[in-house]
Parts: C-alpha cells; structure tokens; sequence
C-alpha cells in the first residue's frame, strides 16, 4: 500500500479549492488532492452524533446543534466550510456517519459493492468529491494496475450464464447491472490510500472526460471505529 504522493502520475496535489476544481485532468493523472493537515477535534463529533442506520447522512442543521468543545468546535467549522465551498461549486455534498456499507455477495463469483475496485459514471459532465475526517479511508489504483472484471475469463463466462440471452444484448445487460465498472487488481498492483483531511476530485466516467476514469474502493472499516466521510 503506498503513501506517498511523490513519483504518483495519478495523482496531481494542490493547495486551494480553486486548484482543485479548476486542475485538468489529463493522461494518467485522474485524482487532484487538495493536501491538508487539518486540526480540531473531528472524533468528538463522531461522539455526539447518533448512528441511525449503517449510514447516517448529518446535515449541516445536525453538526450546527451538537454542544462541542473548542477542539470540536473547530473541526465542525472545518466541515461546513468544504460543505460550503462544494455546495457553491455546484455540488450536493453529503456527510456520512459510517459503520459499513452494504456487502454484495449474492453471486459469489463477482462483487458490485463499494469494497469492490469500481469506477464512477454518470450521463453528464460531472466529478466525485471526497474527504475522510475520521476512520479508514478510501483507496485508489492506478489504470494500468487493474483488469475489469467482465473481461477475465472465468468471471465472463458465469456473466454469460446468468445473462442467458442474445449475445447482441450482452454488454447492454452488463452496464444495466453495473458489472462492467467493476476491477481486479493486478499481481503486486499497489494501491495508493488517500489518508485523512485531504480533500479529493477524482475522474468520472462520463461522455466529455479526457482522462480515464479513477478506479477506487471503499476501505473495511476499523473495528469498533466509525468513518466521517463527506462525498459527493
């Protein structure tokens, strides 16, 4: 697992909100990292908020009412402002209070999860925004380190069973179903874990991209440890 953003041709680290909106994306460089090291107190606010579900959504009214300490305080200020700043920008940011997401194991032989490698895709121009405030964080892979899924013999030929139909509707039941978005890591592929406070723009698929779309996962989350994860 690497860590360190140098010699990283995926991976384009910048200092402001306005770079990391307004960085390109280009070649193999699919993931622009605005690269913080952020104070206050943000597992306080994991403390004080209360787990509905698996995953709770926290609105800003949600953070605004909790009674925190000046540490919390400030963490709390951080978040409404990339909220803020997202929301500005056109984006409907959404913090989640995380325990674990949902598995998919129904078909044994392929997972269509969020643990599984995927790519994002979208009918227009868009980006995927994330930033982990606490709790594990997300990994990505560079291209050239995975193969999709539906192309790997075995797991294509189960695909064609189930689908059982006319090979001219293949592909078409693939994308209905999400397989083909799904990836494999290579032998010795290394993922790069995109670490806590950072806030990231990573590439969707979608018809004007330039780039090719930024393969990413999910982590399993720490025991007995909750994630604060904004994404939109």
């Amino acid at each position: 697992m690497s860590n360190t953003f140098s010699d990283n041709n995926q991976i384009e680290v910048v200092s402001s909100f306005s770079e990391l909106i307004n960085t390109p994306f280009q070649g193999t460089m699919n993931a622009v990292c605005w690269q913080r090291n952020l104070v206050g107190d943000f597992k306080e606010i994991i403390s004080e908020l209360q787990l509905e579900d698996n995953i709770t959504e926290v609105s800003s009214e949600d953070l605004l009412a909790l009674n925190l300490s000046e540490e919390g305080n400030i963490a709390r200020e951080i978040i409404l402002n990339d909220m803020q700043l997202l929301a500005d920008h056109g984006a409907s940011p959404s913090l989640n209070l995380l325990k674990c997401y949902e598995r998919d194991e129904e078909l044994g032989f392929i997972s269509t999860d969020v643990y599984s490698y995927h790519v994002d895709r979208s009918p227009i121009g868009t980006d995927t925004f994330l930033c982990t405030y606490h709790g594990a964080a997300s990994d990505i892979i560079a291209n050239d380190q995975v193969e999709q899924k539906v192309l790997i013999p075995e797991i294509r030929e189960q695909l064609k069973k189930l689908h059982n139909g006319p090979e001219k509707e293949f592909e078409d039941f693939l994308k209905e179903y999400f397989f083909d978005l799904h990836y494999q890591p290579k032998p010795n592929a290394e993922p790069f874990n995109l670490g806590v406070g950072h806030l990231w723009r990573i590439a969707v698929d979608h018809p004007e991209q330039k780039a090719l779309p930024c393969v990413h996962r999910a982590p399993v989350e720490n025991d007995d440890e909750y994630r604060l994860l904004l994404i939109c």
